[in-house]
């Protein structure tokens, strides 16, 4: 059947959907309080980089079109609505729900009130002894025009002057909110309760301060959205100082949102707008505060546990605990961890075991969002000064994480670590390493692959999967394509395609995802069971998802766990089921599992099913082949599948539909269904 509209979602309403389930879980009475402020942060984070990268795009289709009408616009604005919808319900949880909470918890927010006058001394003493200086009011006035910039996504007070000498002419200035070099909220006890107030408000409430002679007749919160995409397909000469030129034209690119108060007056609003060169498309309105993902740093009294989630310690793999040496271990046995469930002690400790074995010669490793204090990076450089030849591929154009990378990058290579940097026109998103160690007359080989990066920071919220392994066949593939990530040139030991048990994109991976699937078609077409459960981040790419559409029609039974963009409908057809899942932790890991009449064949990897991760990335998926860690796998795939409690199921129009229960039904949370289950394993 020829591609067809109507038969895809637009990503971008689906991630708004997504972005919907997070701002669910902030109205959920049954999550611990502070976790549901956790969840506004993180869907405000959320929708500030959605900002950042996809509104960019569809405001320069619409302003360059000439037609009064047209799909982009139409398009931009379901977007505008579907926000606006949103940001209205995320202040009603805030204002009429959570801030209420907190007071029956004797913890008192201040929001848009004056401050009580037992902290006056306080706040006043903290805006002249520790604010003040950071302070940099701006006049707007035609002489200084050009000396008006707001940063990206930081907070300014857009401010209303009148002349104290009874002049009734209105001046306006801007002041920045320095919340990057200051806490955003400050706590005051009194009374058994403790307040926070705001950085802004301390601010607001000293504001006449900057502008002596005049008389502030008003204030309002301003945010100025810039937007990030920056593209770098071919690089000649330094990469770094490309990629660090790049940094900074993305903090000084074009505003996709102006946010602004709501209640700012309209001739205010166009006195910024021309300062500030934003037309009515970028603007947005908002509320009182701006940056609320900054929530996420709210003060938490240790006092009240109940207002948490039950910590779940990480769980110690018994093998690697009883181990004297890991790569030993690692000879007679794969391991196979489920973080944050898991420790993450197991990765750390094969990197820190390979800077410091005598017998070990070579490391290689893909670097893609690295911890601002990697251990594993500590450990590649003290391996390089222990005179290994240590290899790392670091992928500068990891979005946000650019800046990080290069500084890491520039510590290795100072320590004698080999570094390459990226290919052209590719990002490497592979999570892979491999190790070769002598021993005798010849060389063992042990691999990490991982279906998220190797960051131990991450880790902690991320759940993923990362295999330990030396199977020859995977190790020997792993090491082909290393060549071809040092060299770039196709390693040729096979006469088309030189992996046979990896499934990487660029090469087999596409192809063989198809194959698979076109396995479960013949299987029912010969009267045998057809099934597949596949578990991804995102799903956009039209090839798969005909795939998947021919697969349902063909009777095979299709369940998806799909996080955020899935562009599928699963009203195509009754055997295609969707379940998004958001919980405490975020859902990372890339799984793929196929019947097979029985024969089950599982694989894990790297790869999203999005244009860019199948066509313009290196990626990795590999298979599972041992009994009990299929069957791992497969038992947490089916508490996701059953889980009828944080699951949703995706409707016809994106809606995220509760799992429904019938009395007597027994409750099923996966993730802490998970949890028990990884504690028994052993």
């Amino acid at each position: 059947m020829p591609p067809s509209p109507d038969r895809y979602y637009d990503r971008d309403l689906s991630w708004l959907s997504f972005n919907a389930l997070v701002l669910k879980m902030a109205t959920r009475k049954d999550v611990p309080l502070f976790d549901r402020i956790r969840f506004l942060s993180i869907f405000s984070s959320n929708l500030d980089e959605f900002y950042r990268v996809r509104i960019s795009a569809l405001l320069a289709v619409v302003t360059i079109e000439d037609q009064a009408e047209t799909a982009a616009k139409t398009l931009l604005g379901k977007i505008q609505d579907t926000i606006a919808q949103q940001q209205q319900l995320f202040g009603n949880t805030l204002r009429q729900d959570l801030l209420p909470a907190l007071l029956e918890n004797n913890i008192h927010l201040y929001y848009d009130e004056p401050v009580l006058p037992e902290h006056y001394e306080y706040v006043s003493a903290y805006f002249y002894n520790h604010v003040l200086g950071f302070l940099k009011p701006m006049w707007l006035e035609a002489a200084n025009s050009a000396n008006i910039f707001l940063e990206n996504n930081q907070i300014y007070f857009a401010v209303k002057l009148i002349n104290n000498d009874g002049q009734d002419i209105a001046k306006y200035a801007i002041v920045n909110i320095p919340t990057l070099e200051l806490p955003r909220f400050q706590c005051l006890y009194s009374s058994g309760v403790t307040h926070i107030i705001w950085l802004d408000d301390i601010v607001r409430h000293h504001i006449g301060h900057l502008f002596p002679g005049f008389e502030v007749a008003a204030c309002y919160s301003i945010k100025l959205t810039r937007n990030a995409e920056i593209d770098i397909e071919e690089f000649p000469g330094d990469l770094i100082m490309q990629v660090e030129s790049l940094i900074v034209e993305r903090e000084i690119g074009l505003p996709t949102r102006f946010l602004y108060d709501a209640e700012m007056p309209g001739h205010l609003l166009k006195v910024l707008a021309n300062y500030c060169q934003v037309v009515p498309l970028e603007m947005v309105k908002g509320g009182h505060y701006h940056n609320l993902k900054d929530l996420a740093d709210l003060p938490f009294p240790p006092d009240r546990p109940q207002a948490v989630y039950e910590k779940w310690p990480a769980v110690q793999v018994p093998a690697v605990q009883a181990s004297p040496r890991l790569l030993d271990t690692l000879l007679e046995q794969d391991i196979l961890i489920h973080p944050p469930y898991h420790s993450y002690d197991p990765v750390l400790r094969f990197f820190n075991e390979a800077a410091t074995d005598p017998s070990v010669n070579e490391i290689y490793v893909t670097l893609y969002r690295v911890a601002h204090g990697s251990q594993i990076v500590q450990s590649l450089i003290s391996a390089a000064k222990n005179g290994k030849q240590v290899t790392v591929l670091v992928e500068l154009k990891a979005r946000f994480d650019e800046a990080n990378n290069i500084r890491w990058a520039k510590k290795m290579k100072a320590a004698g670590v080999k570094i390459i940097y990226s290919i052209p026109g590719l990002k490497v998103h592979a999570k892979i390493a491999l190790i070769k160690r002598k021993h005798l007359f010849h060389n063992d080989y042990y691999a990490l692959l991982a279906t998220g990066n190797l960051n131990e920071s991450t880790a902690r919220f991320y759940t993923d999967h990362v295999l330990l392994t030396t199977n020859r066949g995977l190790t020997s593939e792993l090491e082909l394509l290393f060549i071809y990530l040092l060299t770039g040139e196709q390693p040729g030991i096979y006469q088309f395609i030189p992996f046979r048990e990896l499934l990487v994109a660029q090469f087999n991976l596409v192809s063989s995802f198809e194959a698979l699937i076109d396995r479960e078609i013949q299987h029912v077409k010969s009267g045998k069971p057809g099934k597949m459960i596949i578990k991804l981040n995102n799903l956009q790419e039209q090839g798969m998802i005909d795939k998947l559409y021919e697969a349902a029609e063909a009777g095979v039974s299709v369940s998806l766990i799909v996080r955020s963009i899935c562009c599928i409908l699963p009203g195509y057809h009754e055997n295609i089921t969707i379940h998004r899942i958001v919980d405490r932790y975020l859902e990372h890991g890339r799984v793929f599992w196929w019947y097979n009449n029985g024969d089950e064949e599982l694989y894990l990897g790297s790869a999203d099913w999005m244009n860019r991760n199948l066509y313009n990335r290196i990626e990795v998926c590999f298979p599972i082949y041992g009994k009990e860690y299929k069957r791992q796998i497969k038992h947490m795939l089916d508490l996701q599948l059953s889980d009828n409690t944080n699951a949703v199921l995706l409707g016809n129009n994106l809606e995220n539909i509760p799992v429904p229960k019938s009395d007597g039904t027994e409750l099923v949370n996966a993730q802490s269904a998970m949890y028990d289950f990884v504690k028994q394993l052993y």
